[in-house]
């Protein structure tokens, strides 16, 4: 009778030291997941939503998420009410409140590069915000591999020859959100 006992208490052990090996792997199963996820995926998730953003050089905005491309955002802040839409360089985002959790890994076809492009092809006035603090208005001449072009003027004006006073180029690494006004 002793032996029998014996046995089942070892089965039980083994049973329980198995239960636990499952748990364990599951667990870091998760954990390995969860450190493929990045922030432009869980962004994707929740395009329309309500968020609080940091910005470096700009501070924090309340603002509603409208896109995500691979390293950029697309947001308007829902209390004006001309849509003026921002775009928020994915580096330059210091914190983000207001995520659900969920994850969107669909691949995003426009960089930066192209959103700008098409805000230049538009002669749309911006005013860029840089990672220091910094802002500059006028129009986006040129996207060039790495930095863009500005042909600076007052927020009021077009661009024209006459109220262009210089051109400044602004490496990408330095800006932070590129505003249409």
């Amino acid at each position: 009778m002793r032996w029998d006992q014996l046995f089942e208490d070892l089965a039980a052990q083994q049973q329980e030291w198995e239960r636990r090996e499952v748990e364990a792997d599951a667990a870091e199963h998760t954990r390995a997941e969860r450190s493929r996820v990045h922030l432009g995926d869980r962004l994707a998730a929740d395009v329309g939503r309500p968020l609080r953003v940091r910005v470096s050089g700009v501070g924090p905005l309340t603002v509603r998420l409208v896109d995500v491309g691979p390293d950029w955002l697309l947001v308007h802040d829902p209390r004006q009410q001309e849509r003026q839409e921002r775009v928020v360089v994915m580096d330059a985002l210091v914190s983000v409140e207001g995520l659900t959790g969920r994850v969107d890994d669909r691949p995003r076809r426009w960089g930066l590069r192209q959103a700008l492009r098409a805000v230049s092809r538009d002669r749309a006035r911006v005013r860029v915000h840089d990672r220091e603090g910094d802002q500059r208005s006028g129009t986006i001449d040129r996207v060039l591999a790495d930095h863009l072009d500005l042909a600076r003027h007052a927020d009021d004006e077009p661009r024209r020859a006459g109220a262009v006073r210089g051109l400044v180029s602004l490496p990408y690494a330095a800006v932070a959100m590129v505003q249409r006004l």
